[in-house]
């Protein structure tokens, strides 16, 4: 599992998705959840603008692991 640090209290999980380099642009985000490719706490999320805070962990079909730091 890898650690993406934040500057903020919370991060959309479009933006997240591009800051742990698994998709390039927020186009490729939408498809990527319409997929059903990404798990948010162990649930299939489809909704770009979930927020994300500290100490979530986001699953990324074909990407990895991930876990939601602050800095």
């Amino acid at each position: 599992m890898k650690e993406i640090l934040i500057h903020s209290e919370f991060i959309k999980l479009d933006q997240f998705l591009k800051l742990a380099d698994c998709v390039p642009t927020g186009g490729m985000a939408k498809a990527l959840l319409q997929d059903g490719a990404v798990k948010v706490n162990q649930e299939l999320e489809e909704r770009r603008g979930r927020k994300l805070y500290p100490g979530d962990l986001v699953e990324v079909e074909g990407c990895g692991t991930f876990q939601v730091a602050a800095k």
